[in-house]
């Protein structure tokens, strides 16, 4: 359970982001300044507590693994920021959210096992309350949407699935704080040859940029990652992906407090919706009577 709580925790962690990106985008900022901060600042949080942990030098190649991994966490927030640039933020999450039966698909295909039939109805009432949650089916729906905005949205579920199944199978013997900083040394050096960092030379950081990062970089770099690498090992790919659906609510109700934008009804129910498919593995087996051990 703790380690279901912790991959719960992360996801909500990264539900915060989007709210902040936006505040961020409302005081001029670009995406190239924004996501530069936010890995460069993620890089130094994550090393921080690694450092504790170098005493015994994990293997190169290991460490070169996981970097790869984190080119999947740098390649989503690129992906999913310049895509809130084309299409509204509840539709970009929507396309985000796509992750939930991917994940589930893949690890079907790896593991050569059909999803059992509690995962498969928590991913139908995930996937209902997505649609209600993220405003598709009111505000014009289907009208809002922009083909590039739309590929970019897609792409971004398509490499958030793959960092979560990744995050599980990689590496496993090495500490999981030296992991996360691994990661995030990836992801720094992709966003890098994306988007020179140009901000630390030019003043934006001193110039209202440092708080938006720093945020960005504490829960969207080190808190998540540290999260799924601690939790997601023990759970397993296909329900650290229903648990990755704490991530709408928590966006929809940061944007609601923070930045005061409206939730109908609907949005509302989807929430409800969405937290009863996250629960519901999990209360089946409770339900099911357990196999008693053979005698000795």
């Amino acid at each position: 359970m703790r380690y279901m709580l912790l991959v719960f925790f992360g996801a909500c962690s990264y539900g915060i982001l989007s709210t902040i990106v936006k505040l961020a985008y409302s005081q001029g900022f670009s995406p190239s300044q924004v996501i530069g901060g936010q890995m460069a600042f993620g890089f130094l949080l994550t090393w921080i507590p690694a450092l504790f942990f170098l005493r015994t030098k994990p293997q190169k190649r290991l460490l070169l693994l996981l970097a790869g991994v984190g080119i999947a966490v740098g390649t989503t927030g690129i992906l999913y920021y310049n895509s809130l640039q084309y299409i509204p933020a509840s539709l970009a999450i929507l396309l985000l959210f796509q992750f939930t039966w991917m994940g589930v698909l893949a690890e079907a295909i790896m593991t050569r096992k059909r999803p059992d039939k509690p995962t498969l109805a928590s991913l139908l009432l995930l996937f209902l309350g997505t649609m209600l949650a993220g405003g598709l089916l009111e505000n014009g729906g289907l009208q809002q949407f922009h083909p590039l905005g739309v590929l970019l949205g897609l792409l971004s579920a398509v490499s958030y699935t793959l960092f979560i199944i990744f995050s599980g199978k990689t590496a496993l013997s090495i500490n999981p704080w030296l992991r996360s900083s691994s990661m995030s040394t990836g992801s720094l050096l992709l966003t890098c040859l994306i988007y020179p960092p140009v901000f630390l030379i030019d003043g934006t950081l001193w110039d209202g940029l440092f708080p938006y990062v720093i945020l960005l970089a504490l829960f969207g770099i080190l808190i998540p990652t540290a999260c799924f690498n601690f939790g997601v090992p023990h759970i397993g790919a296909g329900m650290a992906t229903i648990l990755g659906a704490a991530e709408l609510p928590t966006a929809v109700f940061a944007s609601a407090i923070v930045l005061q934008e409206q939730v109908s009804w609907l949005q509302v129910a989807g929430v409800a919706i969405i937290l009863l498919g996250i629960i519901l593995p999990k209360l089946v087996q409770r339900k099911q009577p357990k196999t008693a051990s053979p005698a000795a």
